[in-house]
């Protein structure tokens, strides 16, 4: 069953922020400069909670792993754009080779591409997770209806092709908007954000990028590099397949163990 949703803290200041502003209206008419400032600065709020992806004030976001996974040493890789049919396979093969599993943020229309690759991934033992169907840069900008059509299309992709039903959503580049929580919310869906993140997307370097995703390395980390649209190192090679080997004996010399966020919410 769906669960049930009731706007957090945030949205309902700003629905008393409007209320206000509008009975102020009604009241005193020659008032409006500052019913007009007090909107635009709750709006502001608003705007800047939805650009900072590890934010909770739109609601929940998960961004550490639970405390029981803390004390037992796990992390969690998560990887996210794929299935790339050129880079997945060969992170597969690295995972493999260190008896790793990692949470795949798949998007939709991509997994449709490669429905073979993205049945490896489940088979493999991995988890794959909805990344959103379409990946659209304007994600943030979507009005209720189309974020849900959006999510739902990948969720009902993503579960036929694995088998598996995603349990958690990440938003292009985390950005999101207020109507994101009760979309969740109805799909039955839980919003992952991260700990830390290499940039390799758009970081060409990989020591920058191992840099990033072990500074303060610790237990109940959320690490976050990506398979899909990975930038070149110098060699042309995608930076993930440079981090990953050494990322991997960090983690091991580290004493952590990589675990997929489901089996850490256990």
């Amino acid at each position: 069953m769906p669960r049930s949703w009731s706007p957090n803290l945030t949205l309902k200041l700003t629905l008393v922020v409007h209320l206000a502003a509008v009975l102020s209206l009604l009241a005193t008419p020659a008032g409006w400069p500052w019913a007009l400032a007090a909107l635009i600065v709750n709006h502001a709020i608003i705007a800047t909670a939805g650009l900072l992806p590890r934010c909770t004030w739109l609601g929940p976001t998960l961004t550490r792993l639970p405390e029981a996974a803390r004390q037992r040493g796990e992390i969690a890789l998560t990887i996210d754009d794929g299935p790339d049919p050129e880079v997945t396979p060969q992170v597969l093969d690295m995972l493999d080779a260190a008896g790793v599993k990692a949470s795949f943020f798949c998007i939709g229309r991509v997994a449709r591409q490669h429905p073979a690759l993205c049945r490896d991934i489940a088979a493999r033992g991995h988890r794959i997770e909805n990344h959103g169907d379409s990946h659209s840069w304007g994600f943030s900008l979507f009005g209720y209806r189309r974020m849900k059509a959006d999510i739902a299309a990948a969720q009902e992709t993503l579960s036929q092709l694995s088998g598996q039903s995603p349990r958690y959503f990440r938003a292009t580049a985390g950005l999101r908007n207020p109507f994101l929580d009760p979309v969740l919310t109805h799909l039955d869906l839980q919003l992952a954000a991260w700990t830390r993140r290499g940039y390799d997307t758009r970081e060409a370097d990989p020591a920058i990028v191992l840099a990033r995703l072990t500074k303060n390395l610790a237990a109940g980390d959320i690490l976050l590099i990506h398979d899909g649209n990975s930038a070149r190192d110098s060699a042309g090679q995608p930076v993930i397949l440079s981090v990953l080997p050494a990322l991997l004996r960090t983690i091991r010399a580290a004493g952590l163990t990589p675990v997929t966020l489901p089996a850490a919410s256990t």
